[in-house]
């Protein structure tokens, strides 16, 4: 049913060889499968019910704030838990009863073993670890696919750019690649990080600048090969912009490397994000994340194995299935199979 939607005869062909790459397909659906219950995590763990029938009126607190004078509280914040609901109320929630950010206030001391109460146990704040994993899995791939989409951008119309024109064009484009290359990243984005204070968009944006080198040679390279072929040298014989050859005619043929890569650039967006947060100068708590869960864990190791282990699997689990749906990938835009 999927094929009846491709008309290119060669887009067709590489999701055939996609498909046939069993494990890359495995691990797609476990991505998507992961991806899904990160974006709807609210209805998966919050500490407010997903609906709430109380004195004959149905409320959505997962979707909107109710003053908690509605259900005969004090304050700001409606503590649903506490609310009192007779035979005719009823409420629904969702199967983890915790927030990213709560704290489990009954335990005598935190970080606490797993119980039946925080599955994965909770962190030294009392906060459950299931929740922040679930939680900080949406912050890693936004942050790994706005990192993605602009150092590809970056690295597309400087690699397009070079690639197209050639000559000092390319020589100047290539000993500016060169410098960017040998500049030490993590410690120039740290030092970064350092003077203009932890910021999830001021992260995407160093990471973009820093990170579009490898697909600016891939493009490159493309641009330089495919510039002399004859469907080009045609399109200029025809009067053809030199805008509307890059664009229309070049530019399609030359993103199969590019977008090979890209499973790979995520994973490596993620994995970059763990270590800033391991380090400090990653997202601004309370936001959560898998590498301060991990940062945790080197603090109290001896007394809290569960912050290492359950984080590690998360990590462990995410990179070697974007790995090997960058492994599909690579097999499908490859040229020379069959």
């Amino acid at each position: 049913m999927i094929e009846k939607l491709f008309k290119n005869p060669l887009a067709l062909k590489r999701y055939r060889r996609f498909k046939a790459k069993k494990r890359s397909v495995i691990s797609s659906w476990i991505l998507l499968i992961i991806l899904f219950i990160s974006i709807t995590a609210e209805f998966w763990a919050n500490n407010k019910p997903i609906l709430l029938y109380y004195k004959h009126h149905l409320y959505a607190p997962v979707f909107f704030y109710y003053h908690p004078s509605l259900f005969g509280q004090k304050g700001f914040v409606t503590d649903y838990r506490k609310l009192e609901l007779s035979e005719q109320d009823w409420s629904l929630w969702p199967p983890i009863r915790w927030g990213p950010n709560e704290s489990n206030k009954s335990l005598e001391e935190y970080p606490s073993p797993p119980s039946s109460e925080n599955l994965l146990g909770t962190d030294d704040r009392g906060r459950d670890v299931l929740t922040r994993l679930i939680y900080g899995f949406r912050y890693s791939f936004i942050f790994s696919i706005l990192v993605w989409l602009g150092a590809f951008s970056i690295g597309i119309a400087l690699g397009a750019f070079m690639g197209f024109f050639g000559g000092k064009v390319d020589l100047i484009g290539q000993r500016l690649v060169e410098i960017f290359e040998s500049l030490p990243y993590l410690l120039l984005l740290i030092t970064l990080i350092s003077i203009f204070g932890a910021n999830i968009w001021l992260l995407i944006i160093f990471s973009s600048l820093f990170g579009w080198m490898s697909i600016c040679q891939y493009t490159r390279a493309e641009f330089l090969k495919l510039r002399k072929r004859e469907f080009v040298e045609a399109a200029r014989a025809l009067g053809v912009k030199r805008s509307k050859i890059i664009f229309r005619h070049v530019l399609p043929n030359a993103l199969g490397p590019a977008l090979t890569f890209s499973p790979f650039r995520i994973a490596i967006s993620i994995y970059s994000l763990a270590i800033l947060d391991f380090l400090g100068f990653g997202l601004p708590p309370p936001t959560p994340s898998w590498g301060e869960l991990l940062q945790q864990a080197y603090k109290n190791f001896t007394i809290a194995w569960w912050l290492a282990v359950f984080p590690s699997m998360a990590l462990f689990l995410t990179l070697v299935v974007l790995n090997l749906i960058g492994e599909g990938f690579r097999d499908a835009f490859d040229p020379h199979a069959s």
